[in-house]
C-alpha cells in the first residue's frame, strides 16, 4: 500500500515538473516571440519591409496565436504591395482577437487593401464591418464613402459598356438586315433586267416571223383589194382562161365549116 502511495506520488511530481517546465518553455517563446515582434518594428520604421516581415514570421513560428505579430506582418506585406497575402493576415486578427479595436483596424487595412486591389465592393464591406467595432473612427468612414463612391462609378461604367455592347449588336443586326434588303433589291433587279433583256436570235426570228405574216397579210389585202386600174393576178388568170375558152370555140367553128365546102386546090394545067 505504501508502496503505491509513493508511485502516485512520484507520477503526480513529474507530471507537475513537465507542466511548470512546458510555461516556462512556453513563457520562453513568447519573450522570443516580442523579441522577434521588436526587431521586426525597427526594420519597419526602417522601411526594410521586406527584413521585417521575415522577423514577424520567424515571431509567428514562436508563437502562432501572437496577434501583434500577425497584425504587424500584414501592415509589411501591405508595404511591399503584396496585397493578397496581407489580407489573409488581417483576417487572422479579425477571428482571433477578443479586443474591439483591433478588429476594427483589421477589417480598416482589409478595406485599404481591396482598395488598392480595386475590389470596390470587398472594400465597401470590410470598412462597415470596421466601423460596426469602431464607429467613432472617421477615417474609416471616409474611406468607406470613397470607396461607395468608386462602387458606383464602376457599376455605370459596366451599364454603359453592356448599352454599348447592346448598341453596336443592334447595329449590326440592322447591317445585316440592310444588306439582306439590298441582296433582295440587287436579285429582284438582276431577275428584271434578265426579263428585259433581249435574246437577239430570238428577236430576229421573230421579226421575221413578223415580216412574213405581214407581207402574207399584204397579198392576201392585194389579192381581196386591188388598186383601182390594175388587175389582180386572179382576174388576170381568169380572164386568160376565158379568152383560151373562146379561141377553143372559134376553132371548133372554122373546123366544122372547112369539112362542109371546101373548095379543092387544083394546079394550074399551063
Amino acid at each position: 500500500m505504501k508502496k503505491l502511495i509513493s508511485i502516485s506520488v512520484f507520477t503526480l511530481m513529474m507530471l507537475s515538473s513537465l507542466v511548470m517546465y512546458s510555461q516556462k518553455d512556453s513563457i520562453s517563446l513568447q519573450r522570443e516571440a516580442r523579441k522577434l515582434v521588436r526587431e521586426g518594428n525597427k526594420l519597419y520604421n526602417q522601411k526594410k519591409y521586406a527584413d521585417a516581415t521575415i522577423s514577424y514570421k520567424k515571431a509567428l513560428e514562436k508563437n502562432s496565436s501572437y496577434t501583434k505579430a500577425t497584425y504587424n506582418l500584414g501592415n509589411s506585406l501591405f508595404q511591399e504591395k503584396n496585397f493578397k497575402e496581407a489580407i489573409p493576415q488581417y483576417k487572422i486578427l479579425t477571428e482571433n482577437s477578443e479586443d474591439s479595436f483591433e478588429k476594427a483596424e483589421g477589417y480598416h487595412n482589409i478595406g485599404n487593401a481591396m482598395m488598392e486591389e480595386k475590389n470596390y465592393q470587398g472594400a465597401v464591406d470590410a470598412y462597415k464591418n470596421s466601423l460596426r467595432k469602431n464607429p467613432n473612427d472617421d477615417e474609416t468612414r471616409y474611406n468607406l464613402a470613397v470607396a461607395q463612391k468608386l462602387l458606383e462609378k464602376e457599376k455605370n461604367k459596366d451599364k454603359d459598356k453592356n448599352k454599348d455592347k447592346n448598341k453596336d449588336k443592334n447595329k449590326d443586326k440592322n447591317k445585316d438586315k440592310n444588306k439582306d434588303k439590298d441582296k433582295d433589291k440587287d436579285k429582284d433587279k438582276k431577275e428584271g433586267d434578265d426579263k428585259d433583256k433581249k435574246d437577239p436570235k430570238k428577236e430576229n426570228d421573230k421579226d421575221e416571223d413578223q415580216k412574213k405574216k405581214k407581207d402574207q397579210k399584204n397579198n392576201e389585202n392585194k389579192k381581196q383589194k386591188p388598186q383601182q386600174g390594175k388587175m389582180s393576178p386572179e382576174q388576170i388568170k381568169q380572164l386568160l382562161e376565158s379568152l383560151k375558152n373562146e379561141e377553143k370555140k372559134t376553132q371548133k367553128k372554122l373546123n366544122a365549116k372547112k369539112a362542109k365546102g371546101s373548095k379543092i386546090k387544083q394546079e394550074k394545067d399551063w
